[in-house]
């Protein structure tokens, strides 16, 4: 794989890009448009903690590594409240450990997106709650859950990154629904109830769809009036075509107040493959040519929104860094 020139290895991606090392530092002020936000969907990952890769030589502990992070880009995606609910503590270190202006994006919990969870990973509280035969399950769904237990997920979610909204440092949660959820009036109502209950706690929402009958010929129309009457941003994507999970790279700014993209990588022999852990999936790297096509597009939306974020989710060590950067440059190079 090391020949590929999209998955050439932490060093020679770090090659490829020669601009300066906080062109993304700052939010980017485009002409005509709202201010672009780009970061990555990790800083965490151990492909991207390894020595040499990203992080400066002495930058060992988690505090010093956001604090790193948080001086070359200002936005940041967190992937672990996806697995298990977020902690207050931790979210007031991250209040601690980052400028003032730094941004949050959060990946809405499992059960929050019709997917499973871990029962283990559930707080001691909630496990303690689950009704015995629930509770005798290695995973379980929101739809196992009685109706109080379930208001508690969302209440505890929304408790864990209260000081993150306190502080003015939240940003999106990220709402992405799993390949089996198909267009169809249930569904949209789904939707609709996250959304509320979102709102309701004074956080913004966005969508991601991996259900490709979003957006084909005949319900594409729909969905984004679905999306845009409702003011709910969608997450547009850059990923793998000709799957059923794969969603077109369409320009769709659905809310006046935020635009998302985020890049996933074209890696196909991957993209639908069981059993491939996630940095596996992710693991490309984009030339330049591939985030060119973009360009325009980030500017599209970002003409159309107050605020657009960006974030590269293809994680595997400097890859989604590295990408970052290059389309930062690539953006300014046309102010």
């Amino acid at each position: 794989m090391a020949d590929n020139v999209h998955d050439p290895g932490p060093d020679a991606a770090a090659a490829t890009f020669d601009g300066p090392s906080d062109v993304a530092a700052n939010p980017l002020d485009i002409k005509g448009g709202g201010a672009i936000r780009i970061g990555t969907a990790s800083w965490t990952d151990p492909t991207m903690t390894a020595s040499g890769v990203f992080y400066p030589t002495g930058a060992d502990s988690a505090e010093e590594r956001l604090q790193f992070y948080a001086s070359r880009f200002p936005l940041v995606e967190v992937d672990a409240t996806y697995y298990s609910l977020p902690v207050r503590r931790t979210s007031e270190l991250w209040v601690e450990r980052t400028p003032p202006d730094f941004t949050f994006d959060i990946k809405a919990h499992a059960l929050m997106t019709g997917q499973p969870t871990e029962t283990k990973r559930l707080p001691k509280d909630l496990r303690e709650a689950l009704p015995g035969e629930v509770a005798q399950k290695a995973r379980i769904y929101a739809k196992d859950l009685p109706d109080a237990l379930r208001d508690d997920v969302w209440a505890w979610f929304a408790d864990g990154l209260e000081p993150l909204q306190e502080a003015g440092q939240l940003g999106s949660i990220l709402l992405q629904y799993p390949r089996w959820f198909f267009t169809s009036s249930a569904n949209r109502d789904t939707i609709e109830e996250s959304v509320a209950r979102l709102r309701d706690v004074g956080m913004t929402p966005a969508v991601e769809f991996r259900s490709a009958s979003w957006f084909n010929d005949k319900n594409i129309e729909r969905t984004l009036k679905f999306l845009g009457d409702r003011e709910i941003p969608l997450v547009m994507v850059d990923g793998p075509q000709g799957f059923k999970s794969s969603v077109p790279p369409i320009v769709a700014a659905t809310s006046p107040e935020l635009a998302l993209v985020r890049f996933h990588g074209r890696r196909t022999e991957t993209w639908e493959k069981p059993g491939i852990k996630t940095v596996e999936r992710f693991r490309y790297l984009y030339d330049e040519g591939e985030l060119e096509e973009w360009v325009p597009r980030v500017r599209e939306a970002a003409g159309q929104a107050k605020e657009t974020h960006v974030l590269f989710n293809n994680c595997y060590a400097n890859y989604g860094a590295t990408n970052a950067l290059m389309l930062a440059e690539l953006l300014q190079d046309l102010d």
